[in-house]
């Protein structure tokens, strides 16, 4: 069963377009992973400072593996001084007939 999450990144405004750069230099490096099975970030239409990742991994242990990677690492430690607030993970599951 595959693992999901949405997250949202609440950023400071002034480091928006930083933890943009940073993030898509990941994506293809994420998407390369074994457990990957989608990785997409997407930046608020309403102009405000958040970034949204929808995420989907082949189980927890691809999704921690991502996060155990170094790049991966590297972006977190960027976001220390760029957020606003702490990132929110929503564990999501596909609405079934």
């Amino acid at each position: 069963m595959s693992y999901a999450v949405f997250a949202t990144i609440p950023l400071k405004p002034e480091h928006l377009d930083d933890a943009r750069t940073a993030i898509v230099a990941i994506v293809s490096q994420t998407r390369a992973e074994a457990g990957c099975e989608h990785f997409e970030p997407y930046r608020a239409a309403d102009g405000s400072s958040n970034i949204y990742i929808f995420e989907r991994w082949a189980d927890r242990a691809a999704f921690d593996f991502h996060h155990a990677q170094d790049y991966t690492k590297n972006v977190f430690a960027k976001y220390e001084g760029w957020l606003r607030d702490d990132p929110k993970l929503v564990e999501v599951t596909e609405l079934k007939d």
